[in-house]
C-alpha cells in the first residue's frame, strides 16, 4: 500500500467546529497577506487563496464586508467582485495555464457553504485529466505544489495582469 502524506489536512480537521469568528475578516484585519494567503486587495473586495484547495490555484473572491447574502451586496461590491473574478482568471491563466475553470458560489449550509456568513465565490482551475481514480476510489486528492509556491506565482501574476 502506498501512503500519501498531506499534513496540512490535519489543520483543517482540527479547525472544524471551532468558532473563532470569521476567518476571512480576521485575515482582512491583519497586514500579513502572504500568511493569510491574500493575493489581491481591492477597495471593496479581496482575493484569497483557499487554504484547503480542491486544486492548486483555488481562489476565493469576496467583499470586505462581512455579509452572507447575495442580495445584500451593493452595486459597487458587485462590480468589483466581477472585476476581481476576471482578474483572477487572467492571473490563473498566466501562472498555471489551466484548461478550464469551475466558478461557483455556495449559499447556506445545505448549499455547501463552509463559511456561512461571509459570501465568497470559488474559482477552481481545471486541467485535462486532473480527476483520476484517487478522489473517486481512495477519497484522496494529490496536490502537486505547496501553497507557498502557488502563492508566489499567483501574487506575481496578479501584479502583472493588473497593470494591463
Amino acid at each position: 500500500m502506498k501512503v500519501l502524506w498531506a499534513p496540512w489536512r490535519m489543520d483543517y480537521i482540527l479547525s472544524q467546529g471551532k468558532d473563532e469568528g470569521c476567518v476571512f475578516c480576521q485575515g482582512l484585519k491583519e497586514s500579513e497577506d502572504e500568511k493569510n494567503l491574500i493575493v489581491w486587495r481591492g477597495e471593496k473586495a479581496v482575493v484569497f487563496m483557499n487554504r484547503y484547495p480542491y486544486n492548486n490555484g483555488h481562489l476565493l473572491i469576496m467583499p470586505h464586508r462581512h455579509i452572507g447574502e447575495l442580495e445584500a451586496l451593493d452595486s459597487e461590491e458587485v462590480a468589483e467582485i466581477h472585476q476581481l473574478i476576471c482578474l483572477s482568471l487572467s492571473a490563473l491563466k498566466k501562472a498555471f495555464n489551466p484548461d478550464g475553470f469551475n466558478i461557483g458560489l455556495n449559499l447556506g449550509k445545505t448549499g455547501g457553504a463552509g463559511v456561512l456568513d461571509h459570501i465568497h465565490w470559488h474559482i477552481v482551475p481545471r486541467w485535462e485529466g486532473d480527476t483520476n481514480f484517487m478522489p473517486v476510489l481512495a477519497e484522496t486528492k494529490v496536490m502537486p505544489e505547496h501553497l507557498n509556491s502557488t502563492y508566489q506565482k499567483l501574487r506575481q501574476a496578479f501584479l502583472e495582469e493588473s497593470q494591463k
